[in-house]
């Protein structure tokens, strides 16, 4: 499965934000982005800032994608699913990308980032309604249960992940037992839940209109 493996602190800081790809250093003074808020490269410092039009689009498609671990093609992927459904296109694309697994055991807290919470997907240690799911991909639905498997409640990882993500509050749209290691999808996810950086997703939805 083809994947980014770059260093992730240059995403940050190429979009000027941070976007919680590196856990716990995220909430530290070690961030990148609180040491050198610039973009990356050799002449980063001196890169004017004149944006067109389609450079602002292109941005905003980028931070979307970085922030939830996507590459191009899946990405696109989700738009034109998100195009053909009733609603706006925009909270559609969000809606989809935040109903991934990998991202709801990201919010349960069962991992401090959506790539480490892919991996624990990944490795098998997620039950849906009982059944085992290792397909970060995978879509939920209002209703789901979603928990850690009993030989994987003593995981160092997860266990870590819980007890650093223990303050952040959990979206509206999910009902967690930290203890438990559990949680249900009550509803579908609201816009003002979803993300958790500025975003303008018109933007992504007129540089795909093209």
């Amino acid at each position: 499965m083809a994947r980014y493996n770059g260093p992730v602190c240059r995403l940050c800081r190429r979009e000027g934000m941070k976007l919680f790809l590196k856990g716990e250093r995220c909430h530290t003074e070690k961030c990148a982005i609180e040491k050198r808020n610039f973009v990356p490269g050799q002449h980063g410092k001196e890169r004017k800032a004149k944006v067109q039009a389609y450079g602002l689009q292109l941005r905003e498609k980028q931070k979307a994608r970085r922030y939830y671990g996507i590459l191009e093609g899946q990405f696109r992927t989700y738009f034109e699913k998100a195009s053909k459904l009733k609603g706006i296109t925009g909270d559609n694309l969000l809606n989809m990308l935040e109903r991934r697994l990998d991202n709801v055991v990201y919010r349960m807290g069962f991992g401090t980032s959506r790539s480490q919470a892919r991996q624990v997907v990944r490795h098998g240690h997620i039950l849906v309604n009982g059944r085992k799911v290792n397909i970060p991909s995978f879509q939920v639905v209002p209703g789901d249960a979603i928990e850690v498997r009993e030989g994987s409640k003593t995981n160092a990882g997860i266990l870590a992940a819980r007890d650093a993500t223990a303050s952040f509050p959990s979206p509206a749209w999910l009902e967690v037992d930290r203890d438990g290691l559990k949680a249900k999808i009550l509803q579908q996810p609201k816009r003002e839940d979803l993300v958790q950086i500025q975003l303008n997703e018109q933007l992504i939805v007129e540089l795909y209109s093209k």
